[in-house]
């Protein structure tokens, strides 16, 4: 038994039909890790975190920056989509301090929101308030529902 587990002789037992592909990703991913510098960091995913909201007449997006001021920002409108970017500052650690988790990243950020309708990107308006961005954006007349009278 032991000499068959040692030297992969096939045996009696049944075995994972799945196992040798997993066995292939292992070894990919540790061949991937030793690409990549140590000193590397992930990214730090989608940011800002938002939420996206319907009514009637308007849609609002609200959005999660925590540390970054108004004048960071930069919002902008087209007829289905609204562009958010911005440059989040962290500050820095004292020199020689070592992280054991770090997964707060400073940077610049950009995030394209797109739209279920047409919107007006002339009626916009963002408000920053302790780190929640919240923005109304007014439908286009063409996208608004319409109430039609029957006779």
């Amino acid at each position: 038994m032991i000499y068959r587990r040692i030297f992969g002789v096939p045996g009696w037992e049944a075995r994972n039909p799945f196992s040798e592909i997993e066995n292939m990703r292992r070894q990919v991913d540790r061949l991937y890790q030793g690409l990549i510098s140590p000193y590397a960091r992930p990214a730090a995913g989608v940011f800002p975190l938002i939420n996206l909201t319907e009514a009637k007449d308007r849609y609002m997006i609200r959005a999660e920056l925590p540390g970054v001021s108004s004048d960071e920002l930069d919002i902008q409108a087209t007829a289905n989509a609204l562009s958010l970017s911005g440059d989040r500052k962290i500050p820095e650690e004292k020199s020689g301090a070592k992280y054991h988790r770090r997964e707060r990243e400073s940077g610049r950020f950009s995030r394209v929101i797109s739209l279920p309708g047409e919107i007006n990107p002339d009626k916009v308006q963002a408000s920053l308030v302790n780190g929640i961005l919240t923005i109304i954006v007014s439908k286009a007349e063409a996208s608004m529902p319409r109430q039609i009278s029957v006779r």
